[in-house]
């Protein structure tokens, strides 16, 4: 089988320090960048490794030398050119969230349908050996019925011109990080929400830059997130049953140092390493890779995944946008 030709849309540096190397262990070959900056693009491409430079994000969804589509640019870009890239029926891998918006992000689910071209959302850890292993023990039993996700998702933004926080670019925590939460839940209670809560701290230039906040599910399930961009790094996440519980370290991009743990009656307590000892984004761009050549069939596609995050998004946003306003 040929090897898969990427093209990455924009020189972010999400690009270089995850897709990059999850790529290289993947395997697919780096074929191009492109930037609204010729140079710019140009240094990015020799710095990195990449084959070559474009000038212009349209050029590189029309290259015919190019099999599949990362797009790692601003919330706020991301339905132009995802939307763009279906049309032309390139295979999209597009940044989470998907969009920065609810109305955007049904637009792009939309057409991702009627084009039939594979678009997935780049929450990479669902495709990790930590979060099926995890699955099989809340399947097995081993903490009962799961009722409840505690979920944390920080670190500290020190840049002023970030474009986290900006409104404009459809920034802020939530749609940042606290998004890794909401598709945690996703990924367990495999159902919609039916009420949302949430409160924030703000600033930047209008976004939240600290969010918690509860979704609660049918039965009386429920996800407790804490958010933000303004402390040190913190993925501590729990998932908590009637029998026990499993604290995970680092759900979403784990690390050597990262465990995850079952702690429940009658268990000797024991840590299990979270990773599979590759990048973070390595399992997520095999499997792509897998599917465009023909030798899998696509799974966890955002046609079946991105909805419920969204809107989760759109509804705690309201609830602390309410509350803003109330005083």
């Amino acid at each position: 089988m040929k090897s898969v030709r990427w093209g990455i849309l924009g020189t972010a540096n999400i690009a270089r320090g995850q897709f990059l190397p999850g790529l290289r262990e993947a395997g697919g070959t780096a074929a191009a960048v492109a930037g609204r900056d010729a140079g710019r693009a140009e240094r990015y491409a020799s710095e990195h490794g990449i084959g070559r430079a474009v000038a212009g994000y349209q050029n590189l969804i029309d290259d015919p030398a190019i099999d599949a589509l990362y797009i790692p640019l601003p919330n706020s870009l991301h339905a132009e050119w995802t939307l763009r890239a279906l049309a032309a029926g390139k295979p999209v891998l597009c940044e989470k969230p998907l969009c920065g918006n609810l109305g955007d992000t049904t637009r792009v689910l939309d057409a991702a349908r009627q084009t039939g071209t594979l678009l997935w959302e780049a929450f990479v850890f669902p495709f990790h050996r930590q979060i099926a292993q995890v699955r099989d023990l809340v399947a097995g039993g081993a903490i009962g019925e799961l009722v409840e996700i505690k979920s944390n998702f920080h670190f500290q933004l020190s840049n002023p011109g970030n474009i986290r926080y900006s409104r404009e670019l459809e920034g802020g925590a939530l749609n940042d990080v606290g998004c890794y939460p909401i598709r945690l839940a996703g990924e367990f209670f495999g159902v919609p929400h039916t009420a949302a809560w949430a409160g924030a701290t703000w600033g930047g230039v209008g976004v939240d830059v600290d969010t918690w906040g509860v979704l609660e599910y049918p039965g009386g399930r429920r996800l407790h997130l804490s958010a933000g961009l303004n402390r040190s790094y913190d993925t501590y996440s729990s998932l908590e049953g009637t029998l026990g519980r499993i604290q995970m370290s680092n759900p979403f991009h784990p690390g050597p140092p990262d465990y995850y743990q079952l702690i429940a009656p009658r268990v000797e307590p024991a840590s299990h390493p979270a990773t599979a000892g590759e990048p973070s984004f390595t399992a997520a761009i095999r499997h792509i890779n897998a599917v465009l050549t023909g030798e899998e069939e696509p799974r966890l596609l955002a046609v079946d995944t991105a909805l419920p995050t969204a809107q989760a998004l759109h509804d705690l946003a309201g609830s602390f946008t309410a509350r803003r306003a109330t005083g």
